[in-house]
């Protein structure tokens, strides 16, 4: 909540609130981005009425005006961004991958598990960007249209993600190897769709980092906190989807390699390849593979957002659920449908909540 300095009886209570933000109100680029700041410091209509403003984004404008600018530093060529989401994601898939076809390969032992969960632990620390480096010192004030692109994000893809990587890469090794050590699973299946999903974590960190890279952009865009918010409502699920087809395609790929490499026992069947594929999973381990996919795009989201305790949490709690269903004696991939689910309902909702605010793209 802000400080009691807003409410006091001093003479400028703008000048309280640009003390005590100060750095926020230097590195921003536009007034919407000190509104955001404000508002999760916990700042409301009330508390600008006391500095005599109509509103909060009027507040944001005074200080933006008030407070001189500190230049952000280079800005990185779209070529060379591109360059290094298209390496983080060919980075994450292949880590995922080989631990997990290690483990296909050589059998589901703790022997074999607990190498190949290092490779999915350290997984999101090596694949997120270094902190950006901080600007110089303040110089004189600028005007909004003086200061160009959007800068690179400082906290919420660097430094503030990093502490919670390690509970997000536990949780990421749990989700991926426990389908391939769950009792009483169908081997041959449950590797080929663990397979697809290992390959599907790059989608999953380029989806992220498209989200955020959109998210910049509106946040410069905009003009209000509301048109912001209304910018970024069909982003997320846009986001997901994109995630979820590159899934499909590679369960339906993974499918088809199976049913040429491993063909069910019994008499063949019509329809070719594609009917094959399509048929050696049922609809619960359909479903669960889309389960699986929430589980791995809704923490990156979170965590490329700067929400890294939710990501971590998420992460951990998918494969928690899930263990505790199969060692009920649900089968799998029934326990990663009910309880996997029930944390990405969570997710959702969660995500929905916070991923829209302006402040989780400054």
């Amino acid at each position: 909540m802000p400080g009691p300095a807003v409410g006091g009886a001093s003479a400028d209570p703008v000048r309280e609130v640009m003390a005590e933000h100060r750095e926020l109100c230097e590195r921003a680029v536009d007034p919407l981005e000190i509104a955001a700041g404000l508002e999760e410091a916990g700042f409301g209509p009330e508390d600008a009425a006391r500095c005599r403003h109509a509103d909060l984004f009027s507040l944001a404008e005074e200080l933006y005006a008030r407070v001189p600018r500190r230049p952000p530093g280079p800005e990185p060529s779209g070529e060379r961004r591109g360059g290094a989401a298209g390496r983080a994601a060919l980075t994450a898939a292949a880590l995922a991958v080989l631990p997990c076809a290690g483990v296909v390969a050589l059998g589901a032992r703790w022997p074999v598990l607990l190498p190949a969960a290092v490779p999915l632990v350290l997984l999101p620390a090596l694949t997120a960007p270094p902190p950006a480096e901080p600007g110089p010192a303040p110089c004189g004030a600028a005007r909004p249209g003086e200061l160009g692109p959007v800068r690179a994000p400082v906290g919420p893809a660097g430094s503030r993600w990093r502490p919670a990587a390690l509970g997000y890469g536990l949780g990421l090794a749990a989700l991926l190897l426990l389908p391939l050590a769950a009792p009483g699973a169908d081997r041959p299946l449950a590797a080929a769709l663990v397979l697809a999903a290992a390959a599907s974590a790059g989608a999953a960190e380029r989806a992220a980092r498209w989200y955020r890279r959109v998210g910049l952009g509106h946040l410069g865009a905009a003009r209000t906190l509301a048109e912001f918010r209304a910018r970024m409502r069909p982003v997320l699920p846009v986001a997901v989807a994109l995630h979820l087809a590159v899934l499909g395609v590679l369960t339906y790929a993974a499918l088809a390699v199976l049913a040429v490499v491993a063909p069910r026992p019994g008499p063949g069947h019509g329809g070719g390849l594609l009917h094959l594929a399509a048929e050696r999973a049922g609809a619960t381990a359909w479903a669960a593979q889309g389960v699986l996919g929430l589980l791995l795009v809704l923490p990156a989201l979170l965590a490329r957002c700067g929400r890294s305790a939710a990501a971590a949490l998420g992460a951990v709690a998918g494969p928690a659920a899930t263990g505790v269903l199969l060692a009920l004696g649900r089968p799998w991939p029934s326990a990663v449908l009910l309880g996997g689910g029930a944390v990405a309902a969570v997710l959702v909702a969660h995500g929905w909540a916070v991923l829209g605010r302006a402040g989780s793209h400054r």
